[in-house]
């Protein structure tokens, strides 16, 4: 038998949006229904190169599916500027649960980007309103192009509003979707009036205030993937409807972090997880819901699902490169 290698090109290739997100929405329920296995997000700090790794197992029992991998990924902020390099580097291995076996090893970096804006789509159909076709980006890197192409997948947006302390960054961004939406640079602000808001910054100070976003806007925040970071203002987070993806992650290293640990949230303020409102054991948007927000930390099942299309769409079409990683002689 043998691994099948698919690079970046390939998990881009094979990994429709439309199917992922279907993926991890599978998924999200199966976490609902306790047909997950998924241990804490293992960390190695690596002060002495600015810079640390993760490791993310997880198994998903969805109702078509099985499927296991782990995702070995970093974060070294000096990459891009001492060794040319991205921030964020990852790697997959995809395994049969039945016996182990490693059916793929695929780039880790485009899948995170992908799952990424898959699980902004999911809570997205959920929570926001129906008729939503304003979106705002705050950041205008690489995941908001993602969280638009993903988002897009589930509402009729028409419009959207792009921030970013690089004049730069959203040039190319309104240059790349100019032909497709209403697409304008603007501030914070501006974006926070949408219907739907994504954010997608690395802060430690909020930037977005409550008096900003609209009666019903529903946000995305996405950016706080650390203990420490925090993108939204307090009294946003207590007047939301407030839905997390994992309470251990998120209380640890999501938006939440920061209030949860001084005291001015707590399990009152929290609506639920997502996986409960995928199964329906939860409602979603409601009439009487104003303003929405899902805390995203990125968890690993979503990388199981991302990986399940992508191996499954790359062997049907005969694409990757197969090579002998194990021995598989039994004698």
């Amino acid at each position: 038998m043998q691994t099948l290698l698919l690079g970046p090109d390939a998990v881009e290739e094979h990994a429709a949006m439309a199917a992922v997100i279907e993926a991890v929405a599978d998924a999200f329920a199966a976490d609902a229904r306790g047909e997950t296995i998924m241990p804490a997000k293992s960390y190695i700090d690596l002060p002495q190169y600015n810079g640390d790794f993760r490791s993310m197992p997880a198994y998903v029992a969805a109702e078509t599916w099985d499927a296991a991998a782990v995702k070995w990924v970093n974060v070294h902020t000096d990459n891009p500027a001492d060794h040319d390099l991205p921030t964020v580097l990852g790697t997959l291995i995809y395994s049969d649960p039945e016996t182990a076996f490693p059916l793929s090893v695929m780039d880790g970096t485009v899948l995170t980007r992908l799952r990424t804006g898959a699980a902004a789509a999911v809570a997205t159909d959920h929570l926001a309103v129906a008729d939503a076709d304003s979106l705002g980006l705050v950041g205008a890197g690489t995941q908001a192009y993602t969280q638009l192409e993903a988002i897009a997948e589930v509402r009729d947006i028409e419009t959207v509003v792009v921030a970013d302390r690089s004049e730069e960054k959203q040039r190319a961004f309104v240059d790349a979707f100019d032909d497709q939406y209403d697409v304008r640079a603007g501030s914070i602000e501006d974006a926070a009036g949408c219907d739907v808001l994504s954010t997608i910054t690395p802060v430690e100070s909020p930037i977005v205030e409550r008096e900003w976003l609209g009666e019903r806007t529903h946000v995305n925040a996405v950016g706080a993937d650390a203990a420490g970071k925090h993108e939204h203002d307090d009294q946003t987070l207590l007047d939301a409807k407030l839905v997390i993806d994992d309470f251990e992650q998120c209380t640890h290293s999501g938006e939440i972090n920061v209030p949860w640990s001084e005291g001015v949230l707590t399990d009152d303020d929290l609506y639920g997880e997502l996986g409960d409102v995928v199964a329906g054991t939860l409602d979603g948007r409601t009439d009487a819901d104003g303003l929405t927000v899902f805390d995203s930390t990125g968890l690993a099942i979503q990388d199981v699902a991302a990986a399940h299309v992508v191996y499954e769409h790359a062997s049907e079409a005969g694409d990757g490169t197969g090579f002998s990683l194990v021995g598989t002689d039994a004698t």
